[in-house]
């Protein structure tokens, strides 16, 4: 397959590991921030390849792991209150404070799986009687497809669809963990999926701000080795720049029909990511003319107090870079992907699932 076989290609990555090795005179650590990579990394070995010189971290990279408790509560109470509630699969086994919409799908609750929010939008214009609610969580990168469902919906009237949006964006929370004193990284590997969205401005501030390179990786073997390579050689160099690896998919101005329509729906706000806190600018929400299509607004009793992480998930650590998943006492005891504590164990992008699929057992 073309474009996908090349980067996937062994002898190549190996070069590019020995490479790494050769290039780097001492210790560097390096964060991923895509659920897509880890689940690479950890697949074809690629940490182990570079360990000499290269210590890999995972960070906030999975859009279903950062999607706070209090969301997960407010999208149960809606289902319990009547409403068909729609999401993408990975969201029906996230754990909120008290059970999660599978559990309440279980119980006669109208949960539904879609594949697009338009699937949702089309429900709600085929069904007047029901009232629809679409979950929208997830990066800049499932925004823009949200984004043109409210348009179309607003358009159209449709009085009984209705968004409860908890979509976070990604340069401020590198923004936050760069800034932490708990967590070394020497080097960002931005996610390439969104930077094909958004471009790489806001990185160039960041670099700026923590002179940190961040290197724009896609999400192949040979890709992500290229970006340690590419993060590396800065590093040794004494330099801080933006550089993009996934050439064959980011530009520096992102695709401008996206970010024109994130724009017109969305405006930045600060957002509680599960695991690292309210994030300044860490958000999206409805700007004042969809708010006929906010949930929130629609039932204001939602809002309220946010519900405390149980006490023996360790997600929050792991989503900082504090703690590999083999480190939290219950990975793989009291929390597996069939018995989930939190989010990252339940996720296809999560570190905590990755790791229980890929290397169970491994030590920390």
């Amino acid at each position: 397959m073309r474009l996908v076989d090349e980067y996937r290609d062994p002898h190549l990555g190996r070069a590019l590991a020995g490479r790494v090795l050769r290039s780097a005179s001492r210790a560097w650590t390096i964060m991923e921030v895509c659920g897509g990579q880890t689940h690479s990394i950890l697949a074809h070995g690629l940490d182990d390849l570079v360990a000499e010189r290269v210590t890999l971290l995972h960070g906030p990279g999975c859009p279903v792991c950062v999607t706070p408790l209090e969301t997960l509560d407010r999208a149960l109470a809606l289902a319990e209150r009547g409403a068909v509630v729609c999401s993408f699969g990975d969201m029906l086994r996230v754990p909120g404070s008290r059970g999660d919409l599978l559990g309440a799908r279980s119980r006669g609750a109208d949960v539904r799986v879609v594949y697009s929010p338009f699937d949702a939008v089309r429900l709600a214009a085929e069904r007047p009687d029901l009232s629809v609610v679409f979950l929208a969580v997830g990066f800049e990168t499932t925004a823009p497809a949200v984004a043109a469902a409210a348009r179309w919906a607003l358009a159209r009237a449709l009085g009984n669809f209705l968004l409860l949006c908890s979509h976070v964006r990604v340069p401020p929370a590198l923004d936050a963990i760069a800034g932490a004193a708990e967590t070394r990284v020497d080097a960002f590997l931005a996610a390439g999926h969104v930077c094909t969205v958004m471009g790489t401005g806001e990185y160039e501030q960041l670099v700026r701000r923590h002179r940190l390179p961040i290197v724009a990786t896609g999400f192949e073997p040979v890709d992500i080795l290229e970006g340690i390579a590419m993060a590396v050689a800065q590093l040794e160099a004494g330099e801080a720049r933006v550089e993009i690896q996934y050439r064959r998919a980011v530009r520096p101005e992102g695709n401008p029909s996206a970010r024109a329509l994130l724009e017109d729906v969305f405006e930045v706000v600060d957002r509680p990511w599960r695991g690292i806190g309210v994030v300044p600018g860490g958000g999206l929400a409805l700007r004042p003319r969809y708010a006929a299509l906010d949930a929130l607004r629609a039932f204001p009793e939602l809002a309220g107090e946010s519900p405390r992480e149980p006490a023996a998930c360790r997600a929050g650590d792991v989503l900082r870079g504090v703690l590999r998943p083999p480190a939290c006492p219950a990975f793989g005891r009291g929390c597996t992907p069939e018995h989930p504590l939190g989010a990252p164990m339940v996720s296809s992008e999560g570190a905590c699932a990755a790791y229980y699929h890929h290397r169970a057992g491994d030590p920390a």
